[in-house]
């Protein structure tokens, strides 16, 4: 789990190192989780919200942002842990 970057990030934090889900595995994926709230983004084919627990609308999109900014890197760091 490592902090988000970022002026609206800075309290966030994201992570793509849980386990991996599912049988069969999960597609990739990220958390999101601040203060009691915890939403979970898919990375591909494109950056969608999977599922979302206490996060405004507003709140979303400003992640969806920030996740489609950063999507190679979240992906490069999923691959390094899965592969």
């Amino acid at each position: 789990i490592q902090p988000a970057t970022g002026s609206f990030a800075r309290n966030l934090i994201y992570s793509t190192k849980p386990s991996n889900e599912g049988n069969p595995r999960e597609p990739a994926h990220i958390h999101v989780i601040k203060a009691g709230t915890e939403a979970k983004f898919w990375l591909e084919p494109v950056v969608k919200l999977a599922s979302n627990d206490g996060f405004d609308s507003r709140t979303v999109k400003e992640l969806m942002t920030v996740i489609r900014q950063h999507q190679p890197m979240f992906l490069e760091a999923w691959n390094d842990y899965f592969s």
